[in-house]
């Protein structure tokens, strides 16, 4: 039987893709700029566990830090950033670790995604997983639009995986048939409400709401009547109250403060979430949006929630003028 993992598990790599200049990030000349977070993100978690660095040009990557070790440079091809939604799934099949390979389509064919889809058959082929097998499933699913407890259960939105630009438009019961065969999942959680503007993954859950462990689930709250998420995420905040635990029993859950609002230049609102932490070995990292009161806020609830790890926060405002953040930016891989 399969077992999808959970994030808090013992990790082996984390895998980065740095801007280059064929991506989004070059426009305007200021892909130095863009890849501040990217090292950032780098050097949080290369003190404790090992890195794999997607890039085009390795020397001029490398340079960018005063210390590589912990990292590891793999010149490859890739479209964008956003490997939480193009890296391979870690599941445990008979005790044994497998790496899944869905298909990325860039969210239902809003952008281009061909070579973001080939990257894990690449890594494979050229033996960056070792001997852990990699399985090709003909079933679009991104990782940013699932979260699991490592014990069977599956947290998403239907908006996501029942929308009908991934995989024609499945119902939920279809859904959960694909995903108990495929990721071993026994109980599903689903959400009907919550979104955040200037969103294209079409309300990934890992905007919204995470474990952090089995019992717990943290998640967005809008105290703002005025905020034009209010409603919805107060609806969501309902359903979450709603969910049991497999003993019957409810999740603790931990409201996190909606980040404060950013805007690009044309006015449009960008999708801001402090819910999009990054659990590592042996930190926490989590995103900061230069609001020096709700970041310390966040800083500080985190570290209730993980007095084990180091909290560490990761300037993520150059990363939603691209629609994600931090999560967004990293996938982990258990082989």
């Amino acid at each position: 039987m399969r077992r999808l993992r959970a994030e808090w598990e013992r990790q082996r790599v984390v895998l980065v893709a740095f801007p280059h200049e064929e991506t989004d990030w070059a426009r305007g000349g200021d892909l130095q700029k863009a890849y501040a977070p990217f090292v950032r993100i780098a050097q949080a978690l290369a003190y404790s566990q090992t890195v794999y660095i997607l890039c085009r040009d390795q020397k001029a990557i490398s340079d960018l830090f005063c210390s590589t070790n912990g990292m590891v440079f793999i010149e490859a091809e890739y479209d964008d950033t956003w490997t939480r939604d193009y890296g391979p799934f870690s599941v445990e099949e008979g005790g044994s670790p497998k790496l899944l390979d869905f298909v990325f389509d860039g969210w239902g064919g809003k952008f281009p995604a061909q070579r973001d889809n080939a990257v894990n058959r690449v890594l494979s082929q050229r033996g960056y997983f070792g001997t852990t097998p990699l399985e090709s499933v003909d079933f679009v699913l991104e990782g940013g639009s699932v979260e699991c407890d490592g014990r069977g259960t599956i947290l998403s939105t239907s908006r996501c995986l029942c929308h009908p630009n991934r995989n024609g438009g499945l119902t939920k019961t279809e859904v959960e048939k694909y995903l108990r065969d495929l990721l071993g999942a026994q109980r599903f959680l689903w959400l009907e409400h919550g979104y955040l503007a200037g969103d294209d993954t079409d309300s990934h859950i890992d905007t919204l709401a995470r474990f952090v462990d089995e019992s717990t689930i943290a998640y967005v709250r809008c105290e703002d009547p005025e905020d034009e998420h209010y409603e919805e995420l107060k609806a969501m905040e309902e359903e979450l109250r709603a969910f049991r635990r497999a003993d019957g029993r409810p999740y603790r859950l931990v409201p996190l403060p909606m980040a404060p609002a950013r805007f690009d230049a044309s006015g449009k609102r960008l999708p801001a979430t402090y819910a999009n932490f990054l659990i590592a070995n042996r930190a926490l990292l989590y995103p900061s949006y230069e609001s020096p009161r709700s970041d310390r806020l966040v800083g500080r609830i985190f570290a209730e929630l993980f007095p084990d790890r180091e909290i560490i926060p990761i300037p993520c405002s150059r990363l939603i003028t691209q629609g994600g953040s931090l999560h967004c930016s990293t996938m982990q891989i258990y082989f």
